[in-house]
Formats: C-alpha cells, sequence, structure tokens
C-alpha cells in the first residue's frame, strides 16, 4: 500500500511508520508532519536510512488543503496520528487543539473524497482517544465499549471528539471509507518528555521533584505503543468501514502506583536509593476538570480481528525505563529549541 502517514514524526506515528516498513515489505509511506514542539525527525532516523525509497518525511500542515489534496489523492491509505495532544497545553491554550484536530482532520476528509469518493478499496484511519468517552468512577465496574455516549471533559479531549465525529459523518453521508480507533494511555520509546512516564523518568534521574496532581489516584488504562501500532495497522487493512475500534491493554494503574513502580525501576537500574526517589514525590494543586478514570474493553477487536495486546505493563514498562537511560542524548536534543529550529529549516518546502 501507499500509505499517508499523518503526524509521523510524532511518538505513536514514529512507532507507526516503523511498523508498517518493518512488516509490510511492499509498503510506501509519505510521513507529513509539521514538525512543531513533538514532532522529531530524529525519531525515524534509523527509517531514514534503512528504507531508503520507500519513505519520504514532508514538512508541511493538515490544515493546507492545496498541500494535502495531492498527497491524499496520490495514497490508497491515510493514518490520520497528527494532533495536538497534551491536557495541559489544552486548558491554557485550546485555539491550537480546534484548529489541528478538527478543522485539519475537515481537511483531510474533504481531499479523501474529492479523490476517492466511496472508493471502497482506500481506507481512512482516523486515530481517536479513550478521552472522549468522559470518565468513570474509581468503583464502576465497567469498562468503554464503542458504542458509549461521548462525553469529552477537556478542551483536548472534545476537539478530538470533533475530529472523530466528523469522520464518521463522512462515512455515513458520503460513503468516505472511514474507520476509527479509539485507544487508550500510551507508553514506550521516543515518546516527548512533557508525557507522565518520561516526564518522572528524566526528573528521577536528574533528582527533580516529581509532580502528582491532586491525591495521585487517577486511574488510566496503560498500551505499549508497539501493541497499538499492531493493532492500527490492522484496523487500517482489514476493519469494517464506518466502524469504532477500541485499543486498550488492560493494565489499569492509578497515577501513584505507576510512578512508585517507574522509581522502583529506576532504582534498580541505576543503584540509587529508592527512599531518596520516592522523596523527590510532590503532590500538587489538581488540574481542573481532571477525569478519575478511563478503562477501555477492547473485546469487539479481539473478536472481529484477532488483536490482543502482547506487552504486560511490567515488562513495558522496564523496557520503557531502559530505553530513556540509554537514549540520554535524544532525550537532550528533543527538548532543544535550537534543535527543533534546525529540523524545521531543513525540511522546509521538502
Amino acid at each position: 500500500m501507499r500509505i499517508l502517514v499523518t503526524g509521523g514524526c510524532g511518538f505513536i506515528g514514529s512507532n507507526f511508520i516503523r511498523h508498517l516498513l518493518a512488516n509490510h515489505p511492499a509498503d510506501e509511506v509519505v510521513n507529513l508532519d509539521l514538525l512543531t514542539y513533538a514532532g522529531n525527525p530524529a525519531n525515524l532516523a534509523d527509517v531514514q536510512a534503512d528504507y531508503a525509497g520507500r519513505y519520504r518525511l514532508i514538512r508541511g500542515d493538515i490544515c493546507d488543503a492545496e498541500l494535502v489534496a495531492p498527497l491524499v489523492a496520490e495514497a490508497e491509505a491515510v493514518a490520520h496520528f497528527a494532533a495536538e495532544s497534551h491536557v495541559d497545553r489544552s486548558i491554557s491554550d485550546a485555539g491550537a487543539f480546534v484548529r489541528t484536530n478538527v478543522l485539519g482532520t475537515q481537511t483531510l476528509l474533504q481531499a479523501a473524497l474529492a479523490a476517492w469518493g466511496g472508493d471502497a478499496s482506500r481506507r481512512f484511519l482516523y486515530v481517536s482517544t479513550d478521552e472522549v468517552y468522559g470518565a468513570l468512577a474509581l468503583d464502576d465496574p465497567r469498562r468503554f465499549r464503542e458504542d458509549w455516549p461521548l462525553d469529552p471533559k477537556s478542551p483536548y479531549s472534545a476537539s478530538k471528539a470533533g475530529g472523530d465525529l466528523l469522520a464518521r459523518a463522512y462515512h455515513h453521508t458520503h460513503g468516505l471509507p472511514v474507520l476509527v480507533s479509539r485507544c487508550s494511555n500510551n507508553y514506550g520509546p521516543y515518546q516527548f518528555p512533557e508525557k507522565l512516564i518520561p516526564l518522572m523518568i528524566l526528573n528521577a534521574l536528574a533528582g527533580r521533584e516529581l509532580p502528582v496532581y491532586g491525591d495521585g489516584l487517577y486511574v488510566r488504562d496503560w498500551l505499549h505503543v508497539e501493541d497499538h501500532c499492531r493493532a492500527a495497522d490492522l484496523i487500517l487493512r482489514a476493519g469494517r468501514p464506518g466502524e469504532v475500534y477500541n485499543i486498550g491493554g488492560g493494565n489499569e494503574r492509578s497515577n501513584l502506583d505507576l510512578l512508585h513502580a517507574l522509581l522502583e525501576l529506576v532504582a534498580q537500574r541505576t543503584g540509587r536509593d529508592i527512599g531518596q526517589l520516592r522523596g523527590l514525590i510532590r503532590h500538587v494543586k489538581d488540574r481542573p476538570g481532571h477525569d478519575r478514570r478511563y478503562a477501555i474493553d477492547a473485546g469487539k477487536l479481539g473478536a472481529e480481528l484477532g488483536w490482543s495486546p502482547r506487552v504486560g505493563l511490567d515488562q513495558g514498562l522496564a523496557a520503557t525505563v531502559a530505553w530513556y537511560l540509554e537514549h540520554g542524548d535524544w532525550c537532550q536534543a528533543v527538548t532543544s529549541g535550537a534543535y527543533r529550529d534546525y529540523y524545521r529549516r531543513m525540511y522546509d518546502g521538502r
């Protein structure tokens, strides 16, 4: 397949591109990424070297209809990962989230409609989030299913719900072969250090405070990025157009329990004193509108496409801590403004 991946220099997108090229020798990938603060071409340095002729990076904005139209027309499939994704940033400035997550998605959908019509051989995968469902109570025995009503609580999740609804509307109104996936919290290699797991690992290594919102008992379902990539690949190729598929790791943990597990791993790998690491934990003022719990029922994906997660949380966390310990140069580089500006200039116009 010729696949257009949007946001492919980000955390999940870069892992997805690596998965596609390694597992599908005939695939060709075009990566459209604006290279914002979290988009890092170095995430795919190995891909540039190992898959020459099958991979191309274009720096550009998914809201740019003139740029997007020919890229979509040339593709047999679109995997739409590009998004503003950090809840805290959406609280302080929702405008960028509405622009990228809603208007950018509509631009891509319109380009696909113009180029493909209802061609059933094409595929458009919109990568959504479990946060569109809203929140569950800690003692609620249920997990989110695909038919759960959408009830987003943050500007981020509201913008993702907007794109989610638009994608499905283009299928129902125009017959566009759209699929929607809704995943739980991802973790693994190449995740930008603003997110919980890499932030806590790097702060612990540097002896900095470990900020925990509120009581720290907020529960998330953790999904290793490799399991997400396998699922997204399956949905893109074999899912039923118009359908929604949940992707979850089946690993519910509170933020505080997750942090303690990470500190144990850091202590084991570095020889640091676990008591001193735990002493860095600081409970800070809670985030506005903080959802108490997310939990995914991924039974439909298993029943229809035979998917199940392979990476257990203990195994995945250990591998993730090891990766960040071994990639200190990457961590330092991706947080450098000069480094990001260099890559933006390099890919301008390409």
